[in-house]
């Protein structure tokens, strides 16, 4: 019984040697490296078609003193578009998310989805929005500084960057940016290729967004969710001479500017077609397009 019991002791004293040799103290392990873990791979696009492409990384904060505020450990890999690549440290800010070389001469700062690079205190890299991830077919990216916001389309697509939606009357005019379809979509079918296509428009100083302040038609708009994202949604359709419009209105409650996207589809009666001259549009595909766009859009 009694070499058994030495035994057992001589063990413990063995596990607890190998954990005082083999594992440092609190003191010792504060000054270890911080493990990083990388964040995601995002893209920007600046003023003057300047890029960035930045890899997050987040570290561990690291508490000096107790009485401030712990050190932020995490750092940024960026690629400039003019081909310089940068690696800074994050540093401490009030606001957003700011990185800095030692000298402080480059600052890269990051706040919600916007960014800009500062070096020798002048800004290099301004008004610089971030730009969804291409999820196929979206090759093309538009940015708007002033209202904040970014948005993939279709290749082929045409800019209307001065549009307004002008159906509600004068002086009630809406602006914004219609992306439209290119001509192909449209050609031996009964689809307009004129106007059908997706805007992206903005209503300032709103008490409450919602979609049926952007539709013609008293419309009561309805809160519908899609990957996880709120919407305030509008539908209307009108007809005349021959011509049908449908009309989606997908409005981000809780925007000021009030910030919506409406799709537009403008179609001609097949039946007035002499038979075998058009085809019938593909309306699925049409409203899969749109549904793209809407959901690359990004706002600052």
């Amino acid at each position: 019984m009694k070499t058994k019991i030495i035994f057992t002791a001589i063990i413990l004293l063995g596990v607890i040697f190998g954990i005082w040799f083999f594992y440092p103290s609190v003191s010792e392990r504060k000054n270890e490296p911080v493990t990083e873990k990388a964040g995601n791979h995002v893209s920007y696009v600046c003023k003057n078609s300047k890029t960035i492409e930045a890899v997050y990384f987040v570290g561990t904060p690291v508490a000096t003193v107790p009485s401030e505020p712990p050190v932020p450990t995490g750092r940024v890999d960026i690629v400039l578009s003019d081909g310089r690549t940068l690696s800074l440290p994050q540093t401490i800010s009030a606001s957003g998310i700011r990185y800095a070389n030692g000298d402080e001469s480059i600052i890269f700062w990051s706040k919600g989805n916007g960014a800009f690079l500062m070096e020798n205190n002048k800004e290099t890299y301004m008004d610089c929005m971030l730009v969804a991830p291409d999820s196929g077919n979206l090759p093309e990216v538009y940015v708007n500084s002033a209202n904040g916001f970014s948005v993939r389309y279709p290749a082929g697509y045409s800019v209307n960057p001065d549009y307004q939606y002008k159906a509600l009357g004068p002086g009630k005019e809406i602006q914004g940016v219609k992306f439209t379809i290119p001509a192909e979509m449209s050609t031996g079918t009964n689809l307009s290729g004129y106007d059908t296509g997706v805007s992206i428009e903005v209503i300032p100083n709103v008490r409450e967004c919602t979609a049926d302040l952007f539709v013609f038609q008293n419309v009561k708009s309805v809160l519908l969710t899609d990957r996880e994202i709120e919407y305030s949604v509008a539908t209307t359709t009108d007809a005349g001479a021959g011509n049908y419009y449908e009309e989606s209105v997908w409005a981000f409650p809780g925007t000021n500017p009030c910030v919506a996207v409406r799709y537009l589809i403008h179609s001609m009666n097949f039946g007035n077609y002499p038979p075998g001259t058009v085809r019938e549009f593909n309306r699925n595909a049409i409203l899969e397009q749109f549904d793209a766009i809407r959901r690359a859009l990004i706002m600052r």
